[in-house]
């Protein structure tokens, strides 16, 4: 699983000014809306509804909005980096200033057990949002999450050639 599996680069918005968490989610699905069968109205409140069940920051200025969808066919992600943060209501009661929001379809929640706590691990990484929050344009970011996916990749692939000659030199 990849970060950029789910985001494109045309969903990727730097140095937003932005006044709150309900002006976030409005341009989330300004972003997200023509790229689904959903109006905007409809992504607004699947995730409007989704965080009265329970905030999705997730610490350290981050937030991970999402929710279902009806239809659709993949997840769509988007990125914003603020400028200013803004009040999250997120449990360590820091402002949030870094949002990855995600739509599920109802037809690929399976998938969804998985990508939510893969999401929660990568922005735990101190040193991506670092140079998530540097990052001075779109493009940059975009590097960024490339970078980072390859190197998560790179780790998968070593951890499994450890296991199997670890299992070889057990028998």
């Amino acid at each position: 699983m990849k970060i950029t599996d789910f985001l494109q680069p045309q969903n990727i918005r730097t140095g937003l000014l932005c006044s709150s968490k309900k002006r976030a989610f409005e341009l989330i699905c300004s972003l997200i809306s023509p790229q689904t069968e959903e109006s905007e109205i409809t992504c607004f409140e699947a995730l409007f509804n989704r965080e009265k069940m329970g905030n999705t920051g997730i610490n350290n200025g981050i937030a991970i909005p999402h929710a279902k969808l009806a239809v659709g066919d993949k997840p769509v992600a988007v990125f914003l980096q603020l400028d200013t943060p803004i009040k999250y209501e997120s449990a360590d009661h820091r402002d949030v200033d870094l949002i990855f929001a995600i739509l599920i379809p109802e037809s690929c929640c399976s998938i969804c057990s998985a990508l939510l706590p893969y999401l929660a691990e990568c922005f735990s990484d101190k040193n991506l949002c670092k140079q998530l929050r540097l990052a001075k344009n779109p493009e940059e970011v975009w590097s960024i999450f490339v970078a980072f996916d390859h190197l998560e990749h790179q780790d998968d692939q070593t951890e499994q050639v450890e296991e199997i000659t670890e299992n070889a030199q057990t028998k």
